[in-house]
């Protein structure tokens, strides 16, 4: 190896919810709506691979359209449902259901420290 070349070793997630966040925001830096803050982090997966990971839940039933919903809506805030919230309770339970379906795909994939 030479000066030049620097071995990366790529992070893994620590959960379901820092994937998709970070999906999210991935998403909106390579579409432009907003700007990559610091030094990008490796990662052990492509948005590519985060894309169809979802989609292939949801085309086997694993996720519906309302989990999607939710967690776009929650995504773009940048936050997960609190449950303690009167307003977001349902949403926090769906919530739940829905990174834990996620984090079980993704750490078959070892996507995620466990």
């Amino acid at each position: 190896m030479t000066n030049t070349q620097i071995a990366y070793t790529p992070e893994k997630f620590q959960n379901a919810e820092q994937l998709w966040f970070w999906f999210l925001y991935s998403k909106s830096v390579q579409n432009g709506y907003s700007r990559s803050h610091g030094t990008p982090t490796r990662r052990v997966c492509e948005l590519v691979d985060v894309e169809t990971l979802i989609t292939k839940l949801y085309l086997c039933g694993k996720l519906n359209d309302e989990q999607l919903e939710i967690m776009k809506k929650f995504g773009d805030r940048r936050r997960a449902p609190h449950q303690y919230i009167w307003a977001e309770n349902h949403a926090a339970a769906v919530w739940h259901d829905a990174m834990s379906v996620i984090e079980n795909a993704a750490t078959a994939r070892g996507w995620i420290n466990k």
